[in-house]
């Protein structure tokens, strides 16, 4: 008998051990227990093993280098051999293993194959085998044990060695020394005192025994066998029955007198029985219960007890009349069964019914369960007197009782899991006891318990309590494990009930504790209820209790080598601290603990050796309880240090640990509190659940701390020492900062560039004497395509007039770019008033149209501002086809309505994504992108170290990976989410600073000779005053002064005079000043004497426009600024005439009266204005409009936000954070090791990509659709304006500017509509043109199809085609019997298969696997016989269908028995396979599809074959009711690298066979010939070609025609060859998977392998890429348009496209009655026209004149003469020279009604281009 843990099987006992070890130490640990890695010497252990291992594990076998046995002269003939030298004989190799193999193991998922490997220091499960030879290495004890009843007898024993494999510390791979230096001396006297003993121990000890072997050391080893005392007897006997008790002594042979005593158990004993070989005692028992029978046997030298035990009952007997009564029915006891006995407290019945009735319906009832069955009860006898009448009451069953107790259970625990208070929590426990109490009721003793939810209840006999263990398969609930229990603590005849309950959260949490993880308890009381108390016992009582919050495992990896020390942060001086470790080595080492200092040897906290001795399990786990550690919480520093030889310096090792702080704690009833005492945890804590080891019952639970990792930053040097050996991390760290500085450098160059971006345009032809003054910000969008170079020019319309049109151009920087938003500065005369729309046009000389997304205008007079949404393109070619457009200006409710979602996501992705706003950042932000990419850089390195911070393994083994060629799992994406989250906050902190910091404010020091980095300075601000007084002329001033009366007109809405303007008359000027007064004169009529005489000389006040213009609420406001503009423009006049002075004019008193008019307006306007309006007397200056420019964005000064210097904040924390970060990062990398490294990469990786593409994204989506859904608010102010230079502010008040304004350029006008339909036309036709020439290279497309196409074949694949089929075809006939496909199998097929092996007969192909005959045979009796026949022909069959296909199973020759097959391995040829098992497919014959399964034989690998054809042809194989026969096979000829799929196909017309071959070429192997990456090369080219063939032409052709698309054959032709490449590459994949497979397949078989599939794949390629060139030179044709003379073929075949077609549904109805003709008429005769298909191609050789005339004349010369003459005449005279006369007559009209092609003119302008590229010149 084998131990409970362990498996028997042939002997021998196997223990498969789940522990991962390298071979060395599961050896090691097999031979501790006297046994080794388990051999597989024949197919049963195999099998026997393969039921008990998991198939997706690895388990070591006992292999080894081969090497001679010391006890033979020859050694083994393989490369491994069995540890104990002998030969593997049975094999179960997955490969053939290679010479320097070392060792080999079972090969996870591969069906149990073994696999041979040189790396013996992995680390996998194993099997240990023990049998009756027992073995122990020097220094230990070798165990002999045999089982109840048994003892031992040693056959054989010896010290030294036989085997080189046993009790070594490395394999060894050479030859060992000689025989002689290895000997054994036999110890049979040291070890026979086990000799008739059951169980045994004996030292393997060199010092006894000597050293046989002191070169390889030396093994005790010991044989022995178990000899059996029997006893026989029945488990089960009645009270006053003879028990026959029968004793057997099977050891023989045996010295001295043999005496046995003999003890019934009950005081009966015979103390001296002499027994020979078989002795027998009767005994009688007088009292019921459960007895012990025990017998001792003695000799000199043998003493064997044996034991059994028997149950006594008392006598039974049964009634045999029973009734059962209702109140109203009686029924018969036939159902039922009564017996009666006697029992200590009186006598009982038991009463048995399978079908039960209704007793009493008043209260007494029996009432049964579903399902009709009620079990025995046990009742009293009843009441003498009334002939022992009884009535029973059942109430119900155990599993209605279970039913309605489980939701009571799980509400109650439901409510406990959640937080409660003392009360809740005190009832609810009170409660489910109740309900405990109803379970155990009628709970039956060793019953099956009963489990609700994680609550378990069961009543159990005292003697089962013992190691009793109590688990309920569930992973949440606790389980307990009972010791030994004290005898004094059950009564031995009461049973015991035991409660159990669980819960996932603490029940108790109103009193806190810190309990994490499940709560569990275990109380045992007696049947009445008490409870037993279990309290101080010898023995602790293990619980588990899981954890459900499953958090990571911190490992952190040691290099033995370098740095062995381990910060550990205790968190409380309360807990336990558990260290896993984990050595990838089996070492020794001494582990030092010390609190806030370095331990010592001298100086430690706590100290202890790994591994640990004399423990069983985890001997690497170290459990310190606060008292071994003095109880201090905080840090501590663990030190390991290597034991090693002398010498030795360094240990070429690493140690895993994890570090677990636990607390096991049990709930105090008197206390009512939480406490540890008698508790304590185990070493068998994981981070999945706490072990706890207690000596009494009641509820426990466990505190539970992960420690995050620390590092040491004192060792510094020590861990960057270990930087060869894990460079991983602090590569990455360093590239990463090395990256950091190069993109820092782009950066700050980008934004150089951006800064000159932000400036506000002044127009270069703003009037200098309009100082009214608009902001405009145009946005050109970001589509594709959007900038524009083109002159653009705007106009401003309002309600109080339209401004001139404006050239928005700047010099300095390029405007109206992709995604921009240019700032210009727009000046009027005076206000426009409320803003109606916006006039924009261009002349369409760039390079590309121009999209205007939107405009914004603002009047920095007042601060108002308009928008204007434009989304628009202005092209000729692009939506509307339009260059000029208005544009009204939009409402609150169309700002919300304009795309408000995707504008605000727009800006928030340019401007709130941290990392996309580093390329897309506005140039007007503040936050520069260098501070972005700083902030990027300091985000990726805190994740980073966040991340390595709690860097774990996955929790759940079972967790599911994902393999994308690199594996990851779930819990490396959830660690990069989590780290995100955690420092987002740090991030949005360096964030806000650097966005909300106000930028440092400029000198207010007036730098003159600086220019302005902000506004550019219009021409005629920067010119000097010289140069300006030379330009003044009267003319000049004649202008300005009809310019002031034009827009003084438009604002005051009075039509102006007809006014011609004559050079030369002074006069003029004093014309246009008064035509000024009587502008403002007229607009004052109510007020007649608003400006006389009178008022000139009493200085009243001057008006303008005080009732019409602004009759609103602002209108004083509006008049105040009509006065003060006018005020500034004849102030202006008033120093051009000061400038001239009298001389420059030819009549000096226009002059003075020219100067008198202006003073006198300017005077009283002075009067009426108040001084400040007027920029202060003193000072005599007007404002620029760079200053009224500046009051607009005057009140971002005043704004919050924090101050400027807050910037250095910012990169104080971007650097602190960035160094801290990568530091740590750093550190912790070179912690971990190279491998843990590697994984904590990928989570990073995924970290980053998560957070570029997931969580940022995210919050951009979120806030835009708050924004746009919730709060529909406009975010108008988007990135801030820009200032304006401060030393544009200050200009000479007195200076005189010219005007720059040049009104005759074009750009001024709008482009009328006749020039934009021509411009339209040319870049319609420039299209056209592009679009041909990428036309004419659609031949490279060709060019590369052609490739692929031919890239795909092989010329040479018809030659061995031919020749196959040639050899083949020897011996074949028209005609052939059974006999003839007999002689032809014995003779061509056979010799030509196997020629020199393993070639076929040519030499040059080999035969891949075997080849196979498979025939097809239909059913007996399958067609029905006419009745008059019936007598003469008995047996019929029709000819093959899929329903009359035989199917059955027979035995030779074809009997219908079943077969007696006697192999194994052959499937027999007389049963039907199917398809699928044959990994056969359908084929097509000459007649009909045949079936893929059928008879079959193989034949191969050689010529020995040939005897199993003759067998077939003796029991008559083939036969009348075989339809068709196939013989398959593939070969492959390297010389040409092609594989070729055979089928040999013989098929019965119900006369005859008739032979048909069919052979497919297939290329599996791609990478021979140098030709091939060419080809490579050029299908990769193809599909670039069909990938822009999809998306940037037909894509795009789909988008604007829509269904119109589908109407163009041309388009229909594209799209086909797009599909058909596709298709195409899906079958190639396809093709090369299924290659592949069947290559495996025939790799791990070697027998017959199917390439079918695989052929037929390649040949549907093969179609699909025919298809594809015939398409692909179809539309060659489309390109022939360009030629005239091909495409006045083409206009011929539309126009007489009508008449063609009616002609062609003539010729097909004639050409199918003369098919179909011929077919009746001679189909069963002549063989041109056996079937339908084959008359109709005879038909059309007919018209070719390819025809066999002799055939049809001699068979029916009159009718064939006719039929013939008759199809000449018809189809070829008549129909086809009309149909030919329609196409020249379409020809001639076409010639005279032709109409030159549209390509004709745009091949002309192709050539007119290609020429000036290439500088020739062209004829035009």
């Amino acid at each position: 008998s084998c131990p409970e843990y362990q498996e028997s099987f042939d002997g021998s006992c196997y223990e498969f051990v789940g522990l991962q070890r390298p071979f060395l130490g599961a050896q090691k640990w097999c031979e501790r227990g006297g046994g080794h890695v388990a051999f597989i010497l024949n197919n049963e252990t195999q099998k026997f093993l393969q039921t008990h291992l998991d198939p997706k594990k690895d388990w070591w076998l006992g292999l080894a280098p081969a090497a001679p046995n010391l006890t033979l002269d020859t050694a083994a003939t393989q490369s491994l051999a069995w540890l104990n030298g002998s030969d593997v004989s049975y094999n179960n190799w997955a490969s053939k293993p290679d010479a320097q193999a070392t060792c080999g193991h079972i090969l996870k998922k591969s069906g149990f194959r073994w696999a041979a490997s040189e790396n013996c220091t992995q680390e996998l499960s194993f099997i240990c085998q023990f049998s009756r030879r027992s073995f122990a290495c020097d220094g230990q004890n070798v165990t002999l044990q045999c089982g109840s009843g048994q003892v031992i007898e040693i056959d054989h024993s010896f010290y030294g060695r036989k085997t080189i494999h046993y009790c070594r510390t490395k394999l060894a791979t050479t030859p060992p020394p000689l025989q002689e230096q290895c000997t054994w001396t036999d110890v049979a006297d040291s070890v026979k005192s086990c000799h008739g003993l059951q169980a045994c121990q004996a030292p393997a000890d060199a010092k006894s025994y000597g050293e046989p072997c002191p070169l390889l050391g030396s093994y005790l080893s010991v044989e022995y066998r178990c000899k059996d005392l029997h006893l026989l007897m029945s488990k089960l006997a009645a009270v006053f029955d003879n028990v026959t008790l029968n004793i057997k002594w099977l050891l023989q042979p045996y010295e001295g007198n043999l005496t046995c005593a003999l003890n019934a158990g009950d005081g009966y004993t015979i103390d001296s029985i002499t027994p020979e070989m078989e002795t027998t005692v009767m005994h009688t028992f007088k009292t019921p219960g459960l007895f012990v029978v025990t017998v001792e046997c003695s000799t000199s030298d043998w003493h064997v007890t044996a034991q059994k035990s028997i149950s006594i009952q008392e006598p039974v007997g049964q009634f045999g009349d029973i009734k059962c009564y209702s109140i109203n029915t009686s029924e018969g006891g036939t159902n039922c069964s009564l017996l009666y006995f006697k029992t200590d407290t009186g006598e009982k019945m038991q009463l048995s019914c399978v079908v039960c009735t209704i007793v009493d319906s008043n209260e007494k009832h029996l009432r049964c369960n579903n399902k009709e069955i009620v079990k025995s009860i046990l009742l009293p006898v009843g009441d003498e007197k009334n002939n022992y009448n009884l009535s029973i009451v059942i109430t119900g069953d155990d599993g209605e009782v279970v039913d309605g107790a489980a939701p009571i259970v799980e509400a109650a625990s439901n409510i406990l899991n959640a937080p409660s208070n003392e009360k809740v929590s005190t009832s609810l426990l009170t409660g489910m006891g109740n309900v405990q109490n109803a379970l155990l009721n009628h709970k039956k003793l060793n019953g099956d318990p009963i489990i609700i939810d994680s609550n378990q209840i069961s009543r159990v006999s005292p003697e089962s309590m013992q190691m009793q263990d109590i688990n309920i398969q569930r992973s949440s609930a606790s389980r307990f494990s009972f010791p030994t229990l004290p005898s004094d603590v059950f009564s031995p005849d009461e049973p015991v009930d035991v409660r159990m309950m669980s819960f996932e959260k603490n029940p108790y949490s109103w009193k806190g504790g810190n309990i994490s993880g499940t709560v569990g308890s275990v109380t045992l009381t007696r049947p009445n209820g008490t409870v037993i108390p279990i309290k101080n016992l010898p023995e602790e009582i293990e619980i588990l209790l899981p954890r459900l919050d499953v958090g990571l495992e911190n490992s952190t990896v040691l290099d033995l080598a370098n740095f062995s020390t381990l910060i550990i942060d205790v968190p409380s001086p309360d807990v336990t601290l558990v260290l896993k470790m984990e050595p990838s080595e089996n070492i020794t080492f001494v582990l030092l603990l010390g609190h806030k200092n370095y331990p010592t040897i001298e100086h430690y906290v706590a100290k202890t050796q790994m591994p640990l001795e004399n423990v069983k399990e985890e001997k690497y786990t170290w459990v310190l309880s606060p008292k071994d550690r003095t109880g201090d919480a905080g840090v501590h520093f663990l030190v390991l240090k290597p034991k090693v030889e002398p010498g030795v310096k360094s240990v070429n090792a690493t140690v895993s640990i994890v570090t677990i702080a636990a607390q096991c704690k049990y709930w105090d009833e008197e206390e009512s509190s939480w406490s540890e005492d008698g508790c304590r945890v185990g070493p068998l804590t994981t981070p999945l659940l706490t072990q706890c080891l207690c000596n009494h019952l009641t509820f426990f639970g466990s505190s539970f701390f992960v420690m995050p990792n620390l590092v040491d930053v004192s060792r510094t040097a020590e861990l960057f020492s270990t930087f060869f050996n894990n460079p991983v991390v602090v590569c990455f760290v360093g590239a990463i900062f090395g990256a950091y500085l190069l993109v820092v450098v782009w950066a700050r160059r980008k934004d150089i560039q951006d800064s000159a971006k932000v400036k506000i345009t002044v127009l270069e032809d703003n009037d200098p004497l309009a100082e009214y003054c608009y902001m405009l910000t145009i946005g050109t969008g970001h589509r594709h395509g959007a900038s524009t170079s083109s002159q653009v020019t705007i106009t401003l319309l309002g309600t109080e007039g339209e401004s001139e049109p404006h050239h928005l151009t700047d010099l300095e920087k390029p405007l109206f770019e992709r995604g921009a938003e240019d700032v210009f500065l727009l000046t009027t005369h005076f206000s426009l008033g409320e803003l109606q729309s916006v006039r924009l046009w261009h002349d369409n000389s760039g390079a590309h149209p121009a999209y205007v997304n939107k405009v914004m205008v603002q009047d920095l007079e007042s601060g108002q501002k308009w928008h204007f949404l434009c989304n628009s393109w202005l092209a000729v070619d692009v939506g509307e086809c339009n260059l000029d457009k208005v544009f009204p200006v939009a409402t609150e409710e169309d700002l919300k309505r304009f795309n408000l979602f995707f504008m605000k996501t727009a800006k928030d992705f340019r401007d709130g994504h941290i990392w996309f706003s580093v390329i897309s950042r506005p140039p007007c932000s503040t936050f520069t992108r260098v501070q972005r990419v700083s902030c990027c850089f300091s985000l990726l390195l805190c994740t980073m170290l966040t991340s390595i911070m709690f860097w774990g393994i996955p929790t759940d083994p079972s967790e599911q990976t994902m393999d994308l060629h690199i594996e990851f799992t779930w819990q490396q994406v959830m660690i990069g989410i989590q780290s995100s989250i955690i420092m987002f906050p740090i991030n949005l902190l360096i964030v806000s600073i650097f966005r909300n910091t106000r930028p440092r404010e400029k000198s207010q020091k007036s730098d003159k000779t600086k220019q302005g980095k902000t506004v550019r300075v219009s021409p005629s601000q920067t010119s000097s005053p010289q140069k300006e007084q030379k330009d003044i002329t009267p003319d000049t001033v004649l202008k300005d002064i009809k310019r002031i009366a034009q827009s003084l007109s438009k604002a005051m809405k009075s039509p102006l005079p007809y006014l011609e303007l004559r050079p030369g008359h002074q006069t003029d000027i004093n014309t246009l000043l008064s035509l000024v007064e009587d502008i403002i004169r007229q607009q004052n009529r109510i007020s007649s004497d608003f400006y006389t005489d009178t008022a000139k000389r009493e200085r009243s006040i001057l008006s303008l426009g005080a009732v019409d213009l602004q009759r609103t609420s602002d209108g004083v406001q509006k008049k105040s600024n009509n006065s003060r503009y006018l005020y500034r423009q004849l102030r202006h006049v008033e120093k051009k005439l000061g400038f001239l002075g009298s001389s420059r004019f030819q009549n000096p008193d226009s002059y003075n009266k020219a100067m008198q008019q202006v003073q006198g307006m300017k005077n009283l306007l002075e009067f009426h204005l108040p001084s400040h309006s007027l920029d202060g007397e003193q000072s005599e200056r007007s404002p620029s409009p760079e200053e009224s420019a500046n009051k607009g964005t005057a009140k971002r000064c005043c704004q919050g936000g924090l101050p400027w210097w807050f910037v250095f904040v910012g990169w104080i924390l971007v650097i602190a954070t960035s160094g801290v970060s990568g530091y740590f990062t750093m550190m912790y990398g070179l912690t971990y090791g190279k491998d843990r490294s590697i994984s904590w990469l990928i989570s990073m990786v995924v970290s980053f990509f998560e957070s570029l593409f997931i969580t940022q994204p995210l919050k951009v989506l979120g806030f835009a659709a708050f924004f746009a859904l919730v709060l529909k608010k406009v975010d108008q102010e988007e990135y801030g304006e820009p200032q304006i230079d401060e030393s544009l502010k200050n200009y000479d008040p007195d200076g005189v500017r010219a005007a720059r304004r040049d009104s005759t350029c074009s750009f001024y006008q709008p482009p009328p509509p006749t020039d934009i339909e021509k411009m339209r036309n040319n870049m319609i036709k420039e299209q056209k043109v592009f679009a041909l020439i990428r036309e004419i290279l659609y031949m490279g497309f060709m060019w590369m199809l052609l490739l692929v196409a031919y890239g795909q074949r092989d010329p040479n694949a018809y030659f061995l085609t031919q020749h196959i089929r040639q050899s083949f075809s020897k011996g074949i006939s028209d005609t052939m019997r059974i006999q003839d496909v007999y002689n032809w199998a014995n003779t061509t097929l056979l010799s030509n298969l196997f020629g020199e092996h393993p070639f076929i007969t040519d030499g040059n192909s080999k035969l891949v696997g075997n080849a196979r005959l498979r025939q097809l045979r239909v059913q007996k009796n399958s067609c029905r016989v006419a009745r008059r026949m019936q007598h003469a022909v008995h047996d019929c069959h029709s000819l093959y269908s899929w329903e009359s296909e035989d199917m059955g199973s027979y035995s030779p020759g074809w009997s219908s028995s079943e077969p007696d097959n006697t192999s194994v391995n052959l499937p027999s040829p007389w049963k039907y396979q199917s398809q699928g098992k044959l990994r056969a497919y359908p084929i097509w014959g000459s007649m009909i599809l045949y079936r893929g399964g059928g008879f079959v034989v193989d034949l191969g690998p050689d010529l020995e074959n040939s005897s199993s054809l003759q067998y077939l042809y003796e029991n008559r194989w083939l036969d009348a009711h075989t339809q068709a026969i196939f013989v398959e096979f593939t070969v492959y000829n390297a010389n040409v690298n092609l594989f070729c799929i055979v089928t040999l196909m013989l098929e019965t017309t119900a006369l005859a066979f008739q032979f048909r071959s069919e052979l497919q070429n297939v290329r599996l192997y791609q990478s021979t010939g140098g030709l091939h990456i060419f080809v490579m090369a050029s299908e990769a080219i193809y599909f670039l070609f069909i990938l822009y063939y999809m998306f940037v032409q037909q894509a795009k052709l789909m988008k604007q025609q829509r269904w119109a698309y589908f109407k163009s054959k041309l388009n229909l032709l594209e799209l086909a060859i797009i599909l058909l490449s596709w298709s195409a590459l899906s079958v190639f994949i396809k093709r090369t998977l299924l290659g592949k497979r069947d290559m495996e397949y025939y790799q791990n078989h070697k027998d017959f392998a199917s390439f079918h599939e695989t052929a037929k794949a390649d040949a549907v390629l093969g179609y699909l890429i025919a298809f594809l060139v015939l398409l692909a030179t179809v539309k060659l044709w489309h390109l022939l348009r360009l030629n005239p003379k091909l495409h006045m073929i083409t206009a011929t075949l539309q126009r007489a496209w009508t008449d063609i077609s009616g002609f062609l549904v003539v010729m097909t109805i004639m050409f199918l009655a003369y098919s179909i003709a011929s077919n009746l008429m001679y189909g069963w005769k002549l063989y041109s026209y056996r079937t339908l298909f084959d008359a109709a191609q005879t038909m059309v050789s007919l018209q070719l004149g390819i025809f066999n005339y002799d055939e049809i004349l001699n068979y029916n010369p009159i009718l064939g003469a006719f039929l013939i003459g008759s199809c000449i005449v018809f189809m070829t005279f008549v129909v086809l020279n009309l149909f030919i006369s329609v196409i020249l007559v379409a020809f001639s009209q076409e010639q005279i009604h032709h109409k030159p092609s549209e390509e004709e003119e745009i091949v002309d302008m192709m050539m007119m281009k290609l020429c000036s590229l290439f500088g020739i010149k062209s004829k035009t």
